[in-house]
C-alpha cells in the first residue's frame, strides 16, 4: 500500500510538461527565416484542425529527435488563431509532447505574408519549408510529409 502511494505522490508531484509557445508576428518570424547560418531550418506550418498536420506533426518530432545535436532546427509555426492560444493550441501541444520550438503566428491577414514566405505557397496546409541559407539550398512542400520523406528533404538540402 505503502508503494503506491507513493507512487502516486511521486506522479502528481513530478513536474508537467510545460512546453512554451510564443505568439509572433510576421516580421519576427522573416527576422528567423534571413539568419545567415549553415543550420538546416525545418519550418512547417499547421493548425489544430488541420488533420494531415496533427497526422505528420509526430514526423516532424522524430525529425528534431534524430537530428538532435546537429545543424538542424525545426520549427512549428500554428496558424490557429491567437484567440485559441490558451484554450486549443498550448493543450493541444502539451498533450503531444511536443518537443519542437512551437510559435503561434498571429497575423489576420494570410495573404500579407504568404508570398514572402514562398511565393509558390496557396496558402494551404500543412506547408513545410526546409532551407539552408548558408548553402542557398531550399526545398518547400504543400502536403503532408512522411518521416522518410522529411529524412530526404533535410538531406539533400544539406548537401
Amino acid at each position: 500500500m505503502k508503494t503506491l502511494f507513493l507512487a502516486a505522490a511521486l506522479f502528481v508531484a513530478a513536474p508537467g510538461f510545460a512546453q512554451q509557445v510564443a505568439v509572433i508576428k510576421f516580421p519576427e518570424l522573416q527576422k528567423r527565416l534571413a539568419r545567415p547560418t549553415d543550420t538546416t531550418y525545418v519550418v512547417n506550418f499547421w493548425a489544430t484542425w488541420c488533420a494531415p498536420c496533427v497526422k505528420e506533426l509526430p514526423n516532424f518530432e522524430l525529425l528534431r529527435a534524430a537530428n538532435a545535436g546537429k545543424k538542424v532546427k525545426v520549427l512549428l509555426v500554428s496558424m490557429d488563431y491567437a484567440s485559441q492560444l490558451d484554450k486549443k493550441v498550448k493543450p493541444f501541444v502539451q498533450q503531444r509532447r511536443l518537443k519542437s520550438e512551437v510559435v503561434l503566428l498571429n497575423e489576420s491577414d494570410p495573404n500579407t505574408f504568404i508570398d514572402k514566405v514562398d511565393a509558390k505557397w496557396s496558402g494551404a496546409l500543412p506547408f513545410t519549408l526546409i532551407f539552408n541559407n548558408k548553402s542557398k539550398q531550399r526545398l518547400t512542400f504543400e502536403r503532408e510529409l512522411s518521416q522518410a520523406e522529411l529524412t530526404a528533404a533535410v538531406q539533400k538540402v544539406q548537401k
